[in-house]
């Protein structure tokens, strides 16, 4: 295993940030750490880059423990925080020297390294620039070059595509999964589809406890049988409660100000109730149609309150 992470638990006062999460990571897989925003994604990794200390439990990398050989841990890792960390007022190839320097790679290695991580990340056409410079989505491929320089046997990469346009997220994608072809990799995200586009397996994490961990064929392999029904009326104002109260409901999602979508157990046809709550509430139907339930009904279920 690259990475065996078990029990991590962190608490701050009496609010527990994540309790007791354990996961295995092998060597050559591409994970995504899914789960909603304020879920412990960052925390948790934070904890196995040894950034901050656990509160309990313990992870290892290659055998070396994240509390007691730090050091070793942090060379084996590339790291792309959330919030990612640039000196803007450097140049592209300074700023990856500079990166290059901390990780204590000398000139000759530089010299080698510093071409090949530009062009793997695709770096080029911007590489003589300062970073002030660079858009957000050249500015996610800097992050990336310098957690790929000194040639790290793992990386994890918090929210990589957070804030980026339709076609950078694009491009980042498709850079995560090359580099996965030769990498073990890490990444988190709030959004199932890009989990979806991009692993091969997924951790889903909610109020800082595991809530899943499965390849994703087998989580899509989880919605089935499960039905939804979409509704739409004619005016706002449609109250729920009712709907959510029927027997086999197991979850309502309200869409927009006048559609939403009833997810069922398997077998369950509630169209009949909902016409009839319609009639009570004077409020008219204008579609009413049977769905198969999506990966994100299956997200929802899984990160709801129960």
């Amino acid at each position: 295993m690259a990475l065996v992470v078990h029990g991590l638990t962190k608490q701050y006062g009496s609010q527990t940030a994540v309790n007791n999460v354990s996961f295995e990571i092998d060597k050559g897989e591409v994970v995504g750490f899914l789960g909603p925003n304020g879920a412990g994604k960052s925390t948790t990794m934070k904890m196995i880059t040894c950034f901050i200390h656990p509160s309990a439990g313990n992870a290892t990398l290659d055998g070396y423990d994240i509390t007691q050989h730090p050091l070793e841990v942090r060379r084996r890792i590339g790291y792309l925080p959330e919030h990612n960390p640039l000196y803007l007022d450097m140049y592209v190839h300074e700023f990856l020297r500079f990166c290059g320097r901390l990780y204590g790679l000398g000139r000759q290695e530089l010299n080698q390294r510093i071409p090949r991580v530009v062009e793997m990340t695709g770096l080029g056409p911007e590489q003589h620039k300062r970073l002030s410079m660079l858009s957000r989505g050249y500015r996610q491929r800097a992050g990336l070059a310098q957690a790929l320089l000194h040639d790290p046997q793992m990386l994890i990469l918090d929210e990589p595509t957070s804030g980026l346009d339709p076609n950078q997220v694009v491009e980042i994608r498709s850079l995560i999964k090359e580099v996965g072809k030769e990498k073990t990799v890490l990444f988190s995200s709030h959004i199932l589809s890009e989990v979806e586009t991009v692993a091969q397996r997924v951790l889903l994490i909610h109020k800082g406890q595991l809530r899943a961990n499965t390849p994703i064929a087998e989580l899509a392999a989880l919605t089935s049988g499960e039905q939804a029904v979409r509704v739409e009326v004619e005016k706002p104002g449609f109250r729920l409660e009712g709907i959510r109260q029927m027997e086999g409901v197991q979850h309502v999602q309200q869409v927009t100000d006048t559609v939403f979508r009833i997810l069922t157990v398997p077998g369950l046809d509630v169209r009949k109730q909902v016409y009839n709550e319609s009639v009570d509430q004077e409020n008219s139907i204008l579609s009413l149609s049977r769905e198969e339930s999506s990966l994100e009904d299956l997200f929802q279920k899984l990160t709801r309150d129960n």
